[in-house]
């Protein structure tokens, strides 16, 4: 004989929804579509709500309840946003991360102007995967063989690794892996997106106009470059021989073409030819033409100061509708790889332009960061890494490293960067939330400790939020040791009792609590 269950009738956001009786106001709000942030919940497992991230309110009572824990009730009128939790939401993060040390993004790529995944590339390089190296650099990176001669390495001085001993070879070791691409049969080239049958007109074949011509390439546009020289490359053609052999140039060029970038060279674009030709071929005009004085910025018959073009600095804009203008054109860069940066983003632009949508203000997305290392904790970001100071070219800096030089070097890296960037809850949610993540803070942060002892996973304690997960996990598969609170109140901490190993202590249940963890406190070691 079958069972009625008895279901409760409620209202969720003035939605009126009925559920079996016990169903949590979570589980409820997702059946209708309504995405409660959570962090200490899991399905299946015990609801001891800590994060206090899912509070609702009872809009009846006033009252701020857990989502998660909360269970229905029968006329319950339930709010899940408004101004109120919004901030009650955000105050909560801000107190969790008022005691969490730990890098969204490693120094490295924060300094790195086109924002190059550096530690990854690094980590390839260690791993003989010199390819896929590339690959990764030039997701960000239009002239990395260049860049490897001229960039002033602005990554470098901000290495965590200099605080030891030597800054990583970052430049070098980008250049070597283009180096090492254009040495074989099939050289790389990134996948386009299919033809969007958009013309882009870009005048000036510098740093910035071919970085720009890269992108929007990709984007699956038709790109020609307008050059008033007879050779692509702009002020770099002008660099000796000791600072960048031609040859390094000329790849670049090459690899363009090869992806359909087109060059119209001696070719000198004025007012009345941009006007009266570009504007009429072309659906978006590019103006990277490079730093020059008052009279010829107003060669193009547009607004400028005594700096350059004026132009929108986020959406790269002019006054004229279609043409856009980027580079030392609007204001002198005196780094190569800001050149390149500004190229990329400036296509990125010319791009949401092309697709009819109006160019936006890039936002950039939370990141916590803190700082330098203390002494104590140099032995601790080590594990990661390999003794050893900086390895120098046995063939000089021009020539550059073998293989065997370049995989000592990038195991250097200390591994800054976070294993979890892109599913890290609190950073999700502090970017979701607008959280100000020094609000809270007070007198010195905890010194970092990495267990690091474990084949498949690292703990970082001082990035855990007490969630609890990884102690019910462990307890429901019965693990011998697993992870316990210790401590009590505000300084309780999950830790390893009985001065066991991670790997004694967490052994079938490793990469279920790498999975459950909401943060990147416990995470596989290869992410």
């Amino acid at each position: 004989m079958a069972i009625n269950k008895i279901m409760i009738k409620l209202k969720i956001d003035n939605t009126r929804i009925s559920v079996p009786a016990g169903t949590s106001v979570l589980k409820a709000a997702k059946s209708i579509g309504i995405d409660i942030p959570t962090m200490c919940f899991m399905e299946g497992y015990h609801n001891h709500p800590s994060c206090m991230i899912c509070l609702v309110k009872d809009r009846i009572s006033g009252r701020l309840v857990p989502a998660c824990a909360t269970k229905v009730t029968e006329g319950m009128d339930i709010i899940s946003e408004d101004d109120e939790l919004y901030e009650t939401r955000k105050k909560a993060l801000e107190l969790l991360m008022s005691d969490h040390v730990g890098d969204c993004e490693a120094p490295c790529r924060m300094g790195c102007p086109a924002f190059m995944d550096i530690p990854r590339m690094n980590r390839l390089i260690a791993a003989g995967k010199f390819r896929e190296a590339l690959v990764k650099v030039k997701e960000e990176i239009a002239l990395p063989f260049t860049l490897g001669y001229v960039c002033s390495a602005p990554c470098e001085k901000v290495c965590r690794r200099g605080q030891i001993d030597s800054p990583v070879s970052i430049c070098m070791l980008k250049r070597f892996v283009a180096d090492m691409d254009t040495k074989t049969d099939f050289s790389y080239l990134p996948e386009k997106d299919n033809k969007t049958n958009k013309n882009v007109a870009i005048i000036g074949s510098g740093p910035t106009g071919l970085a720009a011509a890269f992108h929007l390439t990709k984007k699956g546009h038709r790109c020609v470059v307008f050059e008033k020289g007879n050779k692509p490359g702009g002020s770099l053609v002008k660099l000796s021989e000791s600072e960048l052999p031609p040859s390094a140039i000329e790849a670049e060029i090459k690899g363009l073409k090869n992806l359909g970038v087109e060059f119209s060279l001696s070719h000198f674009v004025d007012e009345k030819e941009l006007h009266e030709n570009l504007m009429k071929e072309f659906d978006a005009v590019l103006i990277a033409s490079g730093a020059s004085d008052d009279i010829s910025h107003n060669v193009f018959g547009l607004k400028y100061h005594d700096t350059g073009i004026i132009a929108d600095p986020e959406t790269f804009e002019t006054h004229h509708k279609g043409i856009f203008a980027c580079g030392s054109i609007m204001h002198k860069h005196k780094m190569a790889v800001r050149a390149l940066a500004h190229g990329k983003s400036a296509a990125a632009k010319v791009d949401q332009y092309l697709h009819k949508h109006q160019p936006e203000m890039t936002l950039k997305k939370f990141n916590s960061k803190f700082g330098k290392l203390n002494p104590d904790e140099f032995v601790e970001y080590l594990k990661e890494s390999v003794p050893g100071d900086r390895i120098e070219p046995s063939e000089g800096w021009l020539k550059g490293f073998s293989e065997k030089e370049a995989m000592k070097e990038a195991a250097r890296c200390l591994h800054c960067d976070c294993r979890k960037p892109d599913s890290c809850k609190l950073r999700l949610y502090s970017d979701r939330y607008h959280i100000d993540r020094r609000k809270f803070m007070s007198g010195e942060r905890n010194n970092i400790k990495k267990y690091f002892n474990h084949d498949l996973i690292v703990y970082e304690p001082e990035k855990c939020i007490k969630c609890g997960l990884c102690i019910e996990i462990v307890q429901n598969e019965k693990e011998l040791t697993g992870l316990a609170y210790v401590g009590r109140g505000f300084d309780v901490r999950i830790n390893i009792p009985f001065n066991n190993t991670l790997s004694n202590a967490l052994t079938h249940t490793a990469l279920k609590c790498a999975k459950a963890c909401p943060t990147a406190a416990i995470s596989l070691k290869n992410e």
